[in-house]
């Protein structure tokens, strides 16, 4: 392994690094084993002797791996992933459910919701360009192989849901004067948007949001937090959507 080696893996710690190789990456057993069986296309893994075979693998020693690995406890692997490219237009969108993230910043946020995504049968999320990157190292470990199957598109928000209502797709947003979540009609499919960690869903957002929603509070003249995590948030709405089509 060289020094130019380990100089490219810590590098795309950083996003600009990662636009300019296009490339991420991967770390542990697990995560790196489901990405060979997948479509993605891995460059190189580094791991200890032993754990596995390729002409893609070097195997490098534990002292190697503390230099190579961008986590705070070092796994037994990485791998260096060439980055997917997806695209995706509002047409393909009727009669599926799909997020729509408006400058959700935190990367465990992110990785979160990215996993539910997966377990609630949705595969495509929206982000708006200044919504953390998917493909930052503690987004993919905390998509726990999720990233694999789900696809996260960065683009134009409002350009996008303007072209969805147009459609007459549904867009849903999360609002304190929202009709309840348990209590409104809600489509099989259209665009859950949910907002900043800080702010919530933006002006220029919120003005095209078709069905305002709220998760009411239990009870409800009980005082309480003032809000809900917003990967939290997007867990309650998802599991809401599914199970109403589970009830038909």
């Amino acid at each position: 392994m060289t020094k130019a080696e380990i100089q490219l893996v810590r590098s795309l710690a950083d996003k600009r690094a990662r636009d300019e190789h296009g490339l991420f990456v991967a770390e542990g057993e697990k995560l790196i084993s489901e990405i060979r069986s997948s479509k993605l296309r891995i460059r190189k893994i580094y791991a200890l002797e032993g754990l596995f075979a390729g002409e893609e693998v070097e195997a490098v020693a534990p002292k190697e791996m503390e230099r190579l690995s961008l986590l705070k406890t070092p796994s037994k692997a990485v791998a260096v992933v060439e980055i997917p490219r997806h695209k995706l237009h509002t047409h393909e969108l009727k009669g599926q459910l799909v997020l729509a993230l408006d400058e959700v910043q935190n990367p465990g946020n992110l990785g979160t919701i990215i996993r539910l995504a997966d377990w609630f049968g949705i595969t495509d999320i929206v982000c708006s360009p200044s919504s953390a990157d998917c493909f930052n190292p503690k987004v993919v470990q905390a998509t726990m192989g999720a990233i694999l199957r789900v696809r996260v598109h960065y683009v134009d928000l409002e350009q996008f849901i303007r072209e969805a209502t147009a459609q007459q797709i549904p867009c849903y947003g999360t609002f304190l004067e929202g009709e309840n979540l348990y209590t409104t009609p809600l489509s099989e499919g259209g665009i859950v948007i949910m907002g900043n960690e800080g702010r919530g869903i933006s002006e220029p957002i919120q003005k095209l949001v078709t069905h305002k929603i709220l998760i009411p509070a239990y009870p409800t003249d009980r005082p309480t937090s003032e809000s809900l995590n917003v990967a939290m948030a997007t867990g309650i709405v998802c599991a809401e959507f599914r199970r109403r089509i589970l009830k038909k």
